[in-house]
């Protein structure tokens, strides 16, 4: 039965570096190459991410570039970026298109944290529907006298402690994500 634990654990887990990689999707006022990571690009017929048609780097704080690897894509890219919706005007120069990364404005910087919010939701959503698995999984395990009602009670009590620590790593997360957001 530990095993199970083990393995809600590390679904949990799982919820957290979703919470992760969407974190660093959201931009703040630095260039970062994780911040194109939700990019798709229409590429020989089917939607690839960025990284799968360009490299992708950060010479400068404010200025992000793309090397695209295929100059026929170099056009598909550009647009893709553009239409992300992460408000970036990408500027396509040969075979490298040129992100130039926008101050911040404090409307722009509260639709974040909002965004940023939504996501942390998401997570402890997450979270919370693996404790219900695990809880219903004991409920299961108890009515077919696999286990006694104490090592259920005791079970319950060490996925509800997981359940607590997974939801206070998200709430941290949001808040250092929130800070750095709302850092000019």
């Amino acid at each position: 039965m530990s095993a199970d634990v083990k393995e809600l654990e590390k679904r949990m887990q799982g919820a957290m570096d979703a919470l992760k990689k969407e974190f660093a999707g959201l931009r703040t006022g630095r260039a970062s190459v994780n911040l194109l990571d939700p990019v798709m690009v229409e590429a020989y017929g089917q939607r690839m991410s960025l990284n799968q048609v360009g490299t992708v780097s950060a010479p400068e704080p404010r200025l992000l570039t793309v090397s695209v690897w295929d100059k026929g894509l170099v056009v598909a890219t550009a647009k893709a970026i553009r239409e992300a919706g992460l408000g970036l005007n990408p500027a396509p120069d040969g075979q490298m298109i040129r992100i130039p990364i926008p101050e911040l404005t404090s409307e722009r910087r509260a639709e974040l944290a909002k965004l940023a919010h939504k996501y942390a939701e998401h997570g402890r959503v997450a979270v919370r529907n693996v404790r219900r698995d695990g809880m219903e999984a004991l409920k299961k395990a108890e009515k077919d006298h696999r286990i006694s009602q104490d090592e259920h009670r005791q079970k319950s009590d060490e996925v509800q402690k997981l359940t607590d620590r997974y939801v206070k790593l998200v709430d941290d997360t949001l808040v250092h994500k929130e800070k750095e957001i709302k850092t000019v």
